[in-house]
């Protein structure tokens, strides 16, 4: 790998968000249907939380377990793509092993469908280069916020 690659690498490392210096952090409740990661199926203690933070031009999704562990992928929110007018593709280039693990370089994205009364879900796959495989799902249910008008009726 050459030097400048080498720190472009880094330089891009750096950027990730973490929750205390997110500039924006949104805590979302629901059901964790799927976390995996490598070989391990932890879905069956995967927490009902899950956060989204963006800080800078990075945007995360924070998974976690019932005994603290936490899996977040990670990727640059302006690369952020439109798959329909509702879903859109979140590229992510790093996933993060525990809180204050260091940043893994992976290649993957996560879909999800634009905020709106029903349910939402959150999904996310990964692989790094060790061919190490992450991923997860996570389902809200969207309300009308108190006091918001009601969606108008489909035609």
């Amino acid at each position: 790998m050459t030097n400048s690659l080498r720190l472009a690498l880094l330089c891009a490392l750096l950027g990730l968000p973490s929750a205390a210096r997110a500039q924006a952090a949104l805590r979302l409740e629901g059901t964790c249907e799927k976390l995996v990661i490598g070989s391990q199926d932890m879905s069956s203690t995967c927490s009902n939380v899950l956060m989204n933070s963006v800080s800078r031009n990075r945007t995360s999704f924070d998974f976690s377990t019932s005994d603290g562990r936490t899996l977040s992928f990670s990727g640059n929110g302006a690369q952020q793509k439109a798959t329909e007018e509702t879903d859109p593709l979140q590229p992510i280039n790093a996933v993060v092993l525990g809180k204050d693990g260091p940043p893994t370089l992976a290649i993957g994205a996560c879909r999800f469908s634009t905020p709106a009364p029903g349910r939402t879900a959150i999904t996310c796959e990964a692989n790094a280069a060790d061919g190490q495989a992450f991923a997860a799902t996570f389902v809200t249910v969207a309300r009308n916020a108190a006091g918001a008008p009601a969606a108008p009726p489909a035609w």
